[in-house]
């Protein structure tokens, strides 16, 4: 018997005006004047190889809860077997970044005082709250070791990688966390990639630059289970999701079928993807191709990148958005199966001439619809591309309004990793794309709180963890949106925490729904927009409503 309860508390409120039909949001590269120094390096003065191809992502997260986004940057490194000779004099002179974000539009680089400066081969990031003590632990994914931080609450955080059981060994790409076995504390799902040979094979057309991923053996993906003493065990084979061949790109969790139980979703580069469905007691079942999740819409297996999900429109289901090397795939969620929409959406049309790599699912303008950012890239060659900006229609169909969007869409860029969240707090989503070999990009978001919003800011009883995985359902009018709350979406990154819900004209919405899925259902009643809703997860002896 589910208990309908709810603690809210208001932390912000702005009063904004209904956006009109011809005032669309623009970015604003904000980079240089946010004092964002850091630029990614692969390592090596050449892009020779798939290692150093493959790029990196970022992450906004609040590390020392200040109640602003701060933001974490994985680098690459010189290694001795991936590396080219020349590029020996960059080695030890590479790290990862963590920026604190100062609440006035601006960061400081506190890395070293934090002691999250890793030097390893960087790719992937994500952070949890993995003890509930009330603060975000960091975990890195490298070509080698990976690196785990807890954070110790003071603004500094200790290495725990080998004592937790969390240094995965292999070529580690992204890692969503989730309470996978309901046990009240978060497990990670790790993805990793391929066997890296050195440089053995050689048996390629030399103008491609270098081999692709089908000429390496792919890697089986790991499930940590959190087993509450401050470790990790791997329990892939028990739980049924072992696949020693899989080459995963990144990974997406997210109750797919509304079952009230979150699944998983591993595109991999060169072959069919694995969509996992959660069947409850710890185990999985790999349908991804009975749902039409495992290819793209010709049949082929595609070079997928990091998934994007969410509703795209509007009915209920969550759909999913993955980029590739040609047009990508919008796979909508027919309930008993998954249907290619890319071409039937213009997204293909536009999408088709690039290369994607970040993909983004994200209310730009606060009309209560879904819009398409994609971050492109040459796969093979430093070759730089433009990035895509769609926007939803609200009837079936993306716009391009890249050339309507402000002056970073006329420049080009090799880019990768992508993601969003609100760093300025005031009520729009903002972008932070990440470019291989160069300096990640800040854009703000100005215009998007022309339209109202809300966001949800979901704690667990304790009142001071971020609560991952609840199913949020925001109700207004005759527009209904749904979000499962884990942050780790796209390719390599991790985006704002927060559940952002654009309301449009709507100045408060009328049902605000959690599912805690711990059988327990948050439900408020006119909520007021323009404000970010802190909403505490209720103790199962509760029984009152607000």
């Amino acid at each position: 018997m589910k208990a309908t309860v709810g603690i809210a508390i208001v932390l912000f409120s702005l009063v904004v005006l209904p956006a009109t039909a011809q005032e669309l949001p623009t970015f604003t590269d904000v980079t240089q004047e946010a004092g964002i120094r850091v630029k990614h390096s692969y390592g090596d003065f050449d892009l020779s190889n798939i290692v150093e191809g493959t790029g990196a992502g970022a992450m906004f997260f609040d590390y020392n809860n200040d109640g602003t986004l701060d933001l974490y940057f994985p680098n690459g490194c010189w290694l001795q077997d991936v590396s080219d000779n020349r590029g020996r004099r960059l080695r030890g002179n590479l790290a990862n970044s963590l920026y604190r974000n100062n609440g006035d539009g601006t960061f400081t680089d506190v890395t070293k005082e934090a002691g999250v400066g890793d030097q390893g081969s960087g790719f992937g990031c994500s952070s949890a709250d993995f003890d509930n003590d009330g603060d975000l632990d960091l975990h890195v994914l490298n070509y080698g070791p990976n690196v785990f931080y807890r954070n110790n609450g003071d603004g500094i955080f200790t290495d725990i990688s080998r004592e937790s059981g969390l240094a995965d060994p292999r070529w580690s790409l992204a890692a969503p966390w989730f309470d996978y076995d309901d046990d009240g504390d978060l497990d990670v799902y790790v993805a990793n990639y391929l066997e890296y040979d050195s440089g053995k094979f050689r048996s390629f057309y030399a103008a491609a630059g270098y081999p692709g991923p089908l000429s390496y053996s792919g890697q089986a993906d790991a499930l940590y289970r959190n087993n509450g003493d401050g470790t990790f065990t791997d329990v892939a084979k028990e739980a049924s999701i072992l696949q020693p061949n899989g080459r995963a790109m990144s990974a997406a969790v997210a109750d797919l079928n509304n079952d009230g139980r979150l699944d998983i979703y591993v595109p991999n580069d060169g072959m069919e993807n694995y969509f996992f469905r959660n069947l409850g007691g710890g185990r999985f079942a790999n349908e991804g191709l009975e749902m039409g999740l495992a290819f793209g819409e010709g049949g082929q297996g595609v070079s997928s990148m990091g998934p994007a999900v969410g509703d795209v429109d509007g009915d209920g289901w969550l759909d999913v958005y993955v980029p590739d090397m040609g047009y990508g795939c919008l796979l909508m969620n027919r309930e008993k199966y998954f249907e290619d929409k890319t071409a039937a959406s213009n997204l293909a049309v536009v999408c088709g001439q690039y290369t994607g790599w970040g993909g983004v699912l994200f209310d730009y303008d606060n009309d209560g619809h879904l819009d398409v950012f994609v971050a492109n890239g040459n796969a093979h060659h430093e070759y730089s591309e433009e990035d895509v900006l769609m926007r939803n229609d609200g009837k079936g169909n993306f716009i391009d309004v890249a050339d309507k969007s402000g002056p970073y869409f006329r420049k080009k860029y090799v880019g990768r990793g992508a993601t969003f969240g609100d760093y300025d707090n005031d009520g729009d989503l903002d972008l932070l794309v990440v470019n291989l070999n160069d300096s990640p990009r800040l854009l703000r978001n100005d215009g998007g709180n022309r339209n109202h919003w809300l966001m949800i800011d979901l704690r667990l009883a304790n009142g001071k963890s971020l609560a991952y995985g609840p199913r949020v359902t925001v109700k207004t009018g005759a527009l209904v949106q749904i979000q499962d709350a884990i942050p780790v979406r796209g390719y390599l990154s991790q985006a704002d925490p927060r559940c952002h819900f654009g309301l449009g004209q709507a100045t408060s919405a009328d049902v605000v729904e959690i599912d805690w899925r711990d059988k327990t259902t948050t439900v408020l009643k006119d909520v007021r927009a323009d404000q970010i809703l802190k909403v505490v997860q209720p103790s199962k002896s509760d029984s009152k409503e607000l």
